[in-house]
């Protein structure tokens, strides 16, 4: 297997998981990393860049991980792509879908590959439910409720310069929920937005929604009620998702989809999960399950020809467009 060489662009708390991970990884190797905050890449025995590009010409990476702010995600990966290298992008892919658009046409061009961050499909009770799913276990689903209620405070806005603010942050379906999304999207498809309120009840230093509740109907069919608030007294305190289908029911539960929490399903019982240990925690907020060491290995092994994308471009992009209609149908 070939040694794929990284490198990562944005120090943060999540490009340091990128960096912890990939180090940790013996088929991959760090060769570069960039921030504009050079204090950030002091512990950092790699070639050390403040410009994009700069580490775009002068660095032999394979693969550039792009770990900045959601609005840098679109034009530093193009410009990543456009060098010739493999493109890592965290979530969301970008904040609306005629940049996504220009992050694939750009992928085309130059004949590389996006992979999209979306580290809670790999979560064990989300892949025993996309294993019924799949297999039509569950038969026709109804209806599915997803509870997104985690705390965002004054301390996590004040922290940065562009949380908070609309047109860097995007608001929290890009930045909070786009995860739970996703996950909407991985298990039932392409769904249609009918209906959203959203209010700012407690965050008035921010430009953005801090509670909202939409409605949406799977392509399948199914009726969808996705909540979400920022707004949970002190703790992150449920990240869930309830399927009522036509064989079954079952509820992914948890603070971060970590737990199988009830079932009830025709002729079979799925194991028993619960995981606890695993939520990206950094110091005054957590986020959500820690699984970027799979990511890494999914790059490695993609590139190298034994497996392939687990979140492609076209699926980053697909996620955009029912965010950005969630948004719309206010």
């Amino acid at each position: 297997m070939s040694i794929i060489k990284f490198a990562v662009v944005g120090i943060g708390n999540i490009g340091a998981r990128h960096v912890q991970h990939i180090m940790q990884n013996a088929n991959a190797q760090l060769v570069a990393i960039c921030d504009a905050d050079n204090s950030k890449m002091q512990n950092y025995n790699v070639a050390k860049f403040d410009n994009l590009q700069e580490l775009l010409l002068q660095s032999d990476a394979d693969v550039v991980n792009i770990c900045t702010p959601n609005y840098l995600h679109a034009p530093q990966s193009i410009a990543a792509l456009q060098a010739g290298k493999h493109v890592v992008c965290e979530k969301p892919m970008s904040t609306n879908l005629a940049d996504a658009n220009a992050m694939i046409e750009a992928a085309t061009q130059s004949n590389k590959t996006i992979f999209v961050v979306k580290q809670n499909r790999y979560n064990p009770p989300v892949q025993q439910v996309k294993n019924l799913i799949t297999n039509n276990t569950l038969g026709k689903i109804f209806l599915v409720n997803i509870n997104c209620f985690w705390n965002r405070n004054e301390a996590y806005y004040n922290n940065s310069n562009w949380r908070g603010k609309k047109l860097e942050d995007g608001g929290c379906l890009f930045t909070q929920f786009s995860h739970f999304v996703d996950i909407m999207y991985y298990l039932f498809g392409k769904a249609t937005a009918i209906k959203s309120v959203m209010q700012n009840f407690n965050h008035a230093y921010t430009q953005i929604e801090d509670n909202g509740t939409c409605i949406l109907e799977a392509n399948n069919g199914a009726l969808i009620n996705f909540n979400f608030s920022t707004c949970a007294f002190q703790n992150n305190m449920e990240g869930a998702i309830t399927i009522i289908a036509e064989n079954g029911t079952v509820k992914i539960g948890g603070q971060y989809l970590n737990t199988i929490e009830y079932q009830k399903i025709k002729n079979i019982q799925l194991p028993a999960i619960n995981i606890s240990a695993k939520a990206n925690d950094y110091g005054l907020y957590q986020g959500s399950m820690s699984n970027h060491d799979l990511v890494i290995k999914n790059v490695i092994d993609t590139l190298n020809g034994t497996d392939t994308v687990m979140t492609n471009a076209t699926e980053g992009r697909d996620v955009v467009q029912i965010i950005e209609a969630m948004y719309s149908v206010q």
